[in-house]
């Protein structure tokens, strides 16, 4: 999987690791715990609950990205039976973290936020503000689909999560982004915006990795946005 290939080499038929790390900063000092002084004196350790959510973090490496990765999908790989059914695993993980990742940009949003009301403005928003809140970048476009009303697609020419993944050949399909999919799919049904995502790899010479997010809508959403013109 994600390991360091010079001292854990994948076994056969696992997704062997690429890491390329640009950045050296190290986790150790966020995840120290501290302590605070309670009302009655006492002392106990800070944990994430008592963290402002408005204040923003510091980035984590890719490092540390990959390696948190690298368990989410050695993990999903376990007891599947092919890629499709790892896929929606790693769609399903992706969709746990993009419900938390909404409550966090409109908590720290709040008094800028305004509720979407068509489809166009929340994939915009999903294309800027949770793309970058999630994966460090605004997504590279957003184009609407010329034949199919309910359809629409965010293009990704470098996803993060495949900057670490390689995949052997028996399973050229998959595509770990499925992961990134989970995310936005979350995102469209926290918004009352059902819809399904998936991922598909649309390699050019450019951007060997880039991937296309097809975001179909629910006839639910298409009528309404009829209705809304």
């Amino acid at each position: 999987m994600l390991q360091n290939r010079s001292s854990y080499p994948p076994q056969q038929g696992e997704i062997a690791p690429s890491l390329t790390s640009s950045s050296e900063k190290s986790i150790a000092t966020s995840l120290t715990p501290s302590t605070v002084r309670g009302t009655t004196g006492t002392t106990r350790k800070v944990t994430i609950y008592d963290r402002n959510l408005n204040r923003r973090a510091p980035e984590l490496s890719f490092a540390a990205f990959a390696f948190l990765f690298n368990e989410m999908v050695q993990y999903s790989q376990k007891n599947v039976k092919g890629i499709q059914e790892m896929e929606t695993k790693l769609s399903e993980y992706g969709y746990h973290v993009g419900q938390r990742v909404l409550e966090l940009i409109v908590i720290r949003e709040l008094k800028n936020a305004k509720r979407e009301t068509r489809v166009l403005g929340l994939l915009q928003f999903i294309n800027t503000s949770i793309w970058k809140s999630a994966f460090g970048k605004p997504a590279d476009a957003l184009e609407k689909s010329k034949d199919q009303e309910d359809e629409y697609m965010i293009i990704d020419n470098d996803p993060i999560v495949n900057k670490f993944i390689s995949v052997p050949k028996e399973m050229s399909q998959l595509n770990c982004a499925a992961f990134q999919a989970g995310v936005v799919e979350a995102v469209m049904d926290g918004c009352q915006f059902p819809a399904r995502v998936t991922a598909h790899s649309v390699p050019t010479d450019l951007f060997p990795l880039k991937t296309v997010f097809l975001v179909k809508l629910d006839p639910i959403v298409v009528e309404r946005e009829r209705y809304m013109r």
